[in-house]
């Protein structure tokens, strides 16, 4: 019975662990893109630089 509660348990950690290295691999393989401050409505831009303010 010990042993079966042990493999068992051993299965169970190989099961989370890989489901964890799947979603983490996923995750930093995703790419994020940026939209330019030039397109963006919601930004007042007068053509000036920040550094120019």
């Amino acid at each position: 019975m010990l042993i079966l509660t042990a493999i068992v348990s051993i299965i169970i950690i190989i099961v989370i662990m890989s489901a964890a290295v799947i979603t983490t691999s996923k995750a930093y393989s995703h790419k994020h893109t940026i939209d330019p401050i030039e397109n963006n409505p919601n930004i007042k831009t007068d053509g000036k630089e920040p550094s120019d303010i």
